[in-house]
């Protein structure tokens, strides 16, 4: 019998990816989420709900766990959201595995590279000091220290991902947004600050990481996943524009521009490669172009 992996957040962006990813590889794979869904290997429970999410989890009782439910916009509009979902939700997770008769080979948390915050110099491995700017990043660094604290009973091993990116990602993030409106021929398009510079890696790579990890079990352990190469948005803006053959207007929005805004974000993901072996994402152009072809 295949063993049974737990995503949270399966019906998002990553969620949808990792599924494929792990069932191609012979893992059978049970979601849990907060809304309801068609797909039969699912479970609806609301993190932030500990009773439902304790029922959920000693029902499925999994042999390994990715736990990737978020608040993830970090421009969302109510900050404490950020905590309730991020840092609660999560403690109500662990503390439902630990509870549920079962422990897990590995439990995967997402956290994010926003936790690095303001850094401006050279390539960030793992060592380098958090510095959150925002209420998302604050929420998933504090969430890192809490799901630590549940070493050595649960076997957690945290990520975190730099941007990523496909197609089927909400275009309230930054490439969809911008994809969106070239391939809709748009004429004009208003964005933020256009001197950011961002390590982008493809949604496949990513999730293909976060399988290996699972498989190379590294408990207490915080891995970097990144491309380690950073593009401004003025040089995808003009990828796009070659790609499609379309020059757009690009016009920046005072409202779209962040006080805090993260200028440079790039990361280090050799300890990954030392764990996991040989790793590499798609170059950005590549997967923008299939972004274009809107193909999932």
């Amino acid at each position: 019998m295949s063993e049974r992996v737990l995503i949270t957040g399966s019906e998002g962006f990553t969620g949808r990816y990792l599924r494929a990813e792990l069932e191609a590889h012979g893992y059978q794979v049970v979601g849990l989420g907060a809304h309801s869904s068609s797909s039969e290997a699912y479970c609806q429970a609301d993190l932030r709900d500990l009773a439902s999410v304790k029922q959920a989890v000693a029902t499925l009782q999994p042999d390994y766990v990715v736990h990737l439910a978020a608040l993830a916009f970090v421009g969302h509009g109510n900050p404490n959201d950020f905590y309730h979902v991020n840092l609660l939700g999560t403690r109500n997770l662990l503390s439902a595995l630990a509870e549920c008769g079962k422990t897990p080979k590995c439990v995967l948390v997402a956290s994010s590279a926003n936790v690095y915050g303001n850094q401006q110099g050279g390539v960030l491995d793992e060592q380098a000091a958090p510095a959150p700017a925002n209420d998302y990043a604050v929420s998933k660094l504090a969430m890192e220290y809490m799901a630590k604290t549940w070493l050595p009973k649960l076997p957690i091993t945290l990520v975190r991902p730099f941007n990523y990116t496909g197609p089927g990602q909400a275009e309230n993030f930054l490439l969809p947004k911008i994809v969106s409106h070239f391939r809709e021929r748009a004429r004009l398009i208003e964005l933020g600050n256009l001197d950011v510079w961002r390590d982008f890696s493809d949604v496949r790579a990513v999730v293909e990481a976060y399988r290996r990890l699972l498989e190379c079990q590294q408990p207490g352990e915080t891995f970097n996943v990144a491309s380690g190469v950073v593009h401004s948005l003025r040089e995808i803006l003009a990828m796009c524009s070659e790609l499609t053959g379309h020059d757009i207007e690009v016009r920046v929005n005072p409202a779209f521009v962040r006080s805090n805004e993260v200028k440079t974000l790039c990361g280090n993901a050799q300890k990954l490669r030392d764990c996991i072996g040989d790793w590499n994402t798609p170059a950005l152009r590549e997967t923008l172009q299939w972004m274009l072809v809107g193909e999932q």
